[in-house]
């Protein structure tokens, strides 16, 4: 007779998983047993939080839900932040978690915490698992609800003694497509006299644009269109930013150079914005362009989000609809196109700078050398997202990933780790500051151990840059927000990467190109001068908009 383990390991078969991340333990065991003879491959990490991350980008990349491993306690409550991180950044995930038996205590209540509880603010569902026949359909409802939109994480808390438990072999349940709801015709008609009768129209790409399966559509809407496009952090690289319609990112919230093209439109058509993410522009009461929401679900009506029209439904559908009513029917606004020259002038400003240590605009105009257009770019949180989120061209969907919704430090590495698993044929890079690298930079042993080609930078400036920006931005004094590293290169070397360290600019890009030649895991220390954060995002942008602040 088959134990809950070997019903819960065919289940996940049964859904396609052929890996899981994580840390097991001992309440693990039988369902680590299941694994072991199963077709599924265990990607062992360092650390649970790792495990998460490396899930919840697999989950970004593919659209369908990756899936990660903990013990009880200690090891599940590491998976939070990861939980997090997939429920605002919408990342269909499975998170599963061991416990005490159930039927029994002979622990007393060691180790016990209520993660069902601590998961259910965290994830889209939380549940126990209390009989072992009931798993199948358990694991089937929670692929589902993990890949409805919005998508998101789902926990699972499997005890030892229903793990271990003999029962009837009980079967799978076959899957099935999702089939997504269509926007109204009302809706799409309403959309179509707007846009018609807009002076200067313009789209924004948010986070839920940038599902894999909205690459090909979004792309055609704006050819087709030949509307003038931005997008938000998240929404970056939803279409081609090669496209001579693409005015910019808005890495700020308003202030910026690419906020000259949004105060000018007089309507946004706003494609799958996510109010999670921090506010690529703010509407106010009145005054301001009008905003058409297009998403799969209702807007969230914040105080600075609160659109005048919503076409609800597939997005993917949606676009394609009024795409084959508008195309050939709109014309460029020759105003919108001389601005979009300018503001990518400004943006473009001092890229090719030969200061030492590297400033954030030579960076990104050098990271941008060596990435192939396909090549994909990882980053962790700190200053620098926003010089990439400014600077940086995609040509490719899905090759630029940053966190702009939880935000977390620590993701940078691992999300790089999942992506060259998946992409074993494409350049894979993470770009990660000092202080986010060593939150989990244990996971360069996983990278190693794992055969992985991948190049990870790091920006060398002991200090968390970010927040010493905020307190100059907000007059503070420079305070509590420095320390000390270790030799990146010996510290990569220990865990049997290569290192190498920039010492002059114009070594940069040799150094990048033969770190990706020579394979491997590879760490490139590259130290960074971070003064151009206060010459450009407080002092440039507060002259040109003094009535502005820079949020």
């Amino acid at each position: 007779m088959p134990k809950g383990s070997d019903l819960f390991v065919a289940a996940l078969e049964n859904e396609g998983v052929d890996r899981i991340f994580g840390v097991p333990g001992e309440e693990n065991l039988d369902l680590l047993e299941s694994l072991r003879t199963s077709q599924i491959k265990l990607i062992l990490t360092r650390h649970e939080q790792a495990a998460a991350f490396m899930a919840a980008t697999h989950g970004r990349l593919t659209g369908r839900p990756g899936v990660c491993l903990a013990t009880l306690g200690p090891g599940a409550l590491n998976f939070s932040t990861g939980a997090a991180f997939a429920h605002l950044g919408a990342m269909p995930m499975i998170l599963i978690t061991g416990q005490k038996a159930v039927m029994s205590a002979k622990q007393a209540r060691f180790q016990i915490v209520d993660i069902v509880a601590l998961m259910k603010p965290l994830t889209k569902m939380t549940r126990q698992i209390v009989s072992a026949a009931s798993i199948p359909s358990i694991i089937r409802d929670a692929f589902r609800v993990a890949m409805e939109e919005r998508p998101g994480p789902v926990h699972l808390e499997l005890p030892e003694d229903i793990a271990g438990d003999e029962t009837e072999d009980v079967a799978v349940i076959a899957r099935h497509p999702l089939e997504r709801p269509i926007a109204s015709p009302a809706a799409v008609d309403s959309a179509v006299e707007k846009i018609l009768a807009a002076k200067r129209p313009l789209v924004m790409v948010g986070a839920a644009g940038s599902r894999p399966s909205l690459a090909e559509p979004l792309s055609t809407f704006v050819a087709r269109t030949g509307l003038f496009f931005f997008n938000t952090q998240m929404g970056k690289g939803a279409v081609n930013g090669g496209s001579n319609l693409y005015v910019g990112t808005a890495a700020l919230s308003e202030g910026d150079y690419v906020h000259e093209a949004i105060e000018r439109a007089d309507l946004i058509i706003s494609i799958g914005h996510d109010t999670v993410e921090k506010p690529p522009f703010l509407m106010r009461s009145a005054g301001g362009p009008k905003v058409i929401h297009i998403g799969y679900q209702s807007a969230t009506v914040e105080q600075v989000y609160h659109p005048d029209l919503e076409v609800i439904g597939d997005i993917g559908a949606s676009v394609e609809a009024l795409a084959a009513r508008l195309e050939g029917r709109l014309s460029v606004h020759q105003g919108m196109a001389d601005l979009r020259q300018q503001i990518l002038a400004r943006i473009n400003d001092r890229s090719e700078e030969n200061r030492f240590p590297v400033t954030p605009q030579r960076l990104v105009h050098d990271i941008r050398k060596v990435m192939p257009d396909d090549g994909i770019v990882c980053l962790d949180n700190g200053m620098y997202k926003i010089w990439f989120a400014r600077n940086y061209r995609t040509h490719v969907a899905n090759t630029l990933l940053l966190d702009n919704a939880l935000a977390t430090m620590g993701a940078g590495l691992p999300s790089a780790m999942m992506a060259a698993v998946l992409n074993p044929g494409r350049r894979v890079m993470a770009v990660c500051g000092d202080g986010g690298f060593m939150m989990n930079s244990q996971e360069m042993e996983t990278a190693v151990r794992l055969g992985l080609n991948l190049v990870v930078v790091i920006l060398n400036d002991s200090a968390y840059g970010m927040i010493r920006w905020k307190q100059a931005v907000d007059g503070f004094p420079d305070f509590g927000v420095s320390f000390g590293n270790p030799d990146f290169v010996r510290y990569a070397e220990a865990y049997g990467a290569k290192g190498s360290r920039v010492t002059a600019v114009q070594d940069l890009v040799p150094t990048l190109d033969a770190a990706f030649a020579g394979g491997g895991v590879h760490l490139v220390d590259v130290p960074i001068d971070y003064s151009e954060n206060t010459r450009v995002l407080i002092d440039e942008l507060r002259n040109r908009r003094p009535d502005v602040e820079c949020a």
